[in-house]
């Protein structure tokens, strides 16, 4: 097995080609590739010495912070399989994380070590924990585990919006893939400079990790997202794309409006995804910009990345692009599964790519229902066209049925959109006393402007079909969101129950 088969020396072709070229930078640290190597092997025989061994789980709890990345590649080279945590999630998700997964060790910021440590007092095998400090000025060597390509490394845990936090196993050569086959189908190479805000543990930013130290690139990590600072940076340090999910994206484009234009020339394109992306965003972003949003799919289970719009060639709006090299995909019949939905028609979404994962962590049963003959079922509705461009419909769990109606959150979204008022909203089911069940909006205004719940009703019911229009509009100052920055639709379906059931309609 070659050094870059291995997740944990990713940055293996940086420090061999360019070591003195700079990997990560954080307000007024800058870190080499040497460096960068050296602090991870740090780890490495720091863990060892502390107990960690081959196979054992070690959590990450970090917030967005340098000594993240070589905390990862210092644990992943030990053999132990790395457990990134949301320090965002209370006590007692985190302690179902450590308990679920049989963590031995949690690697730790100081300022979260003293939380880490109050919590592991109801935890019956109690992991240990370091922090950075603890091997700062330790040797840079240790005992090199020999592993293969297959062997999991990775275990991080879904969101549990359904449920408890669900440990997704994944291996060295479908991270390895991931990140290989991210980096040329974006063009990257050593002269790239991203911007990451998103947490360090989701999946977003760390898939814009990954492809940026097997390249040679740099990174600027900044210690939570603020829009004003995100296009401060970029200016600064002349980066070349930044990414995120599409609340972020929002407020960069609403910042920009107001803010003196600043020197953005360096800026390539940019990145969306994570969830669903509304057309207009990506058109308005693009026309202040000057460059392109590229729209793009994945899920943790799934790759993770499985369409990216390319940076160049055909680009269709609304459309997340063709597959990603070495990715199939099938749009399977709603009510026949066997079946491939035709050209035009929602299908649910199949996966297969060396990304997937082997299992969820201790669910054998859950397994056994997603991985169905070596494809991921992923839940997720879709189209496609003649020219095998894929367009994002909605997850099957949020379609609503309106008296035998399918109704789809992102074409309500997108009705509410179009109207001058509007800034953001996100559409929900809610129980509906004729209907089973009906659309309602969480509608944020656009400053300054105003416009009642009985209009946006008016504006849906002329632009739309008339089943589809949302019963219940309620204003927001901003939607609610998680931790990863996505809107919480839960949060959102909490707040309209709470406001008012829907009235027959």
């Amino acid at each position: 097995m070659t050094q870059i088969g291995h997740l944990g020396h990713l940055i293996a072709d940086a420090v061999t080609l360019h070591p003195e070229r700079v990997a990560l930078i954080q307000d007024d640290v800058q870190i080499t590739y040497a460096e960068l190597e050296a602090r991870a092997c740090r780890a490495a025989g720091a863990l060892q010495r502390a107990g960690l061994r081959p196979g054992d789980r070690v959590g990450l709890l970090w917030s967005n912070e340098y000594h993240y990345v070589e905390a990862l590649l210092g644990a992943l080279r030990t053999g132990a399989v790395v457990v990134p945590m949301n320090s965002k999630l209370g006590a007692e998700s985190l302690a179902h994380v450590i308990s679920d997964s049989g963590m031995r060790m949690i690697a730790a910021e100081p300022a979260m070590s003293s939380r880490a440590r109050q919590m592991l007092a109801a935890v019956v095998d109690r992991p240990t924990v370091l922090t950075h400090e603890e091997w700062a000025d330790a040797p840079a060597r240790f005992d090199e585990v020999p592993s293969t390509p297959d062997d999991v490394c990775f275990q991080p845990y879904t969101s549990g919006s359904t449920g408890k936090p669900k440990g997704v196993l994944l291996t060295h050569r479908g991270q390895i893939w991931c990140a290989d086959t991210v980096s040329k189908w974006k063009l990257l190479d050593e002269t790239d400079r991203a911007i990451v805000s998103a947490p360090l543990y989701h999946k977003n930013a760390g898939v814009t990790l990954k492809i940026c130290l097997i390249t040679g690139a740099s990174l600027v990590i900044l210690r939570q997202f603020d829009p004003a600072v995100t296009l401060e940076v970029a200016a600064r340090h002349r980066c070349t794309f930044f990414g995120g999910v599409p609340v972020m994206l929002r407020a960069i484009l609403e910042e920009a409006r107001t803010m003196p234009r600043l020197d953005l020339g360096s800026l390539r394109f940019a990145t969306v995804g994570s969830a669903d992306v509304p057309e207009e965003l990506i058109a308005g972003f693009e026309e202040r910009f000057g460059i392109p949003l590229l729209n793009g799919y994945g899920l943790t289970e799934g790759g993770p990345d499985v369409f990216i719009e390319p940076r160049f060639g055909i680009r269709k709006p609304g459309s997340l692009g063709p597959p990603l090299p070495g990715c199939e995909v099938r749009l399977a019949d709603l009510d026949d599964p066997s079946q491939d939905a035709p050209p035009g028609v929602v299908g649910e979404l199949w996966v297969r790519n060396p990304g997937l994962t082997v299992g969820y962590n201790n669910l054998p049963l859950l397994t056994e229902q997603r991985l169905q003959g070596g494809w991921l079922v992923t839940g997720d509705l879709m189209t496609r066209d003649a020219d095998n461009y894929y367009s994002y419909v909605s997850r099957r769990d949020d379609m609503i049925n309106v008296g035998g109606e399918n109704v789809y959150p992102r074409e309500v979204e997108a009705t509410i959109l179009a109207h001058p008022a509007v800034l953001d909203c996100a559409v929900v089911a809610l129980p509906h006393p004729t209907k089973g069940e009906a659309p309602a909006a969480a509608v944020v205004l656009r400053p300054g402007l105003s416009i009642s719940e009985e209009d946006l009703k008016s504006w849906c019911l002329e632009h739309a079909a008339a089943y589809a229009h949302p019963r219940r509009v309620l204003l927001l100052p901003d939607l609610p969101v998680g931790s990863t920055g996505k809107v919480d639709r839960s949060s959102v379906r909490k707040l309209m129950l709470e406001n008012a059931p829907l009235a027959p309609q």
